[in-house]
């Protein structure tokens, strides 16, 4: 059974910036597509990026041009920098894997970000 565990959360102003970290408790990411996802409070759970089967990237576009995710694979753990962080920012952040190669989709227990002056 893998495991994620995210790590990095914490209380940032308005324009700071954090980095977020999911490590995974083995070697998926040949098997799995590892994203990033949000939930605001009283909002859905909402893809903020991820890569792509193909190797690629996609971001939504509210965090476009402030937030990257890349990834370590000798450390088994995928990041999320966050830049110029808004109010808006604010939720609890969620590292996934899945896929149709990946055995199943899992989540991590997510990390609280608190976007507020």
């Amino acid at each position: 059974q893998v495991q994620l565990v995210e790590s990095g959360g914490g209380l940032v102003h308005p324009g700071g910036s954090l980095r977020l970290s999911c490590a995974a408790s083995g070697s998926i990411f040949s098997t799995c597509v590892m994203a990033w996802l949000r939930q605001a409070p009283e909002k859905p759970r909402e893809l903020v990026i991820t890569f792509t089967w193909t190797g690629g990237i996609e971001i939504a576009n509210s965090v476009r041009g402030r937030f990257t995710i890349s990834r370590d694979s000798a450390k088994n753990t995928v990041y999320l920098q966050m830049n110029n962080l808004k109010s808006e920012g604010t939720a609890v952040y969620y590292c996934s894997a899945s896929g149709p190669q990946c055995r199943d989709n899992y989540w991590g227990q997510g990390t609280q970000v608190t976007v507020s002056s």
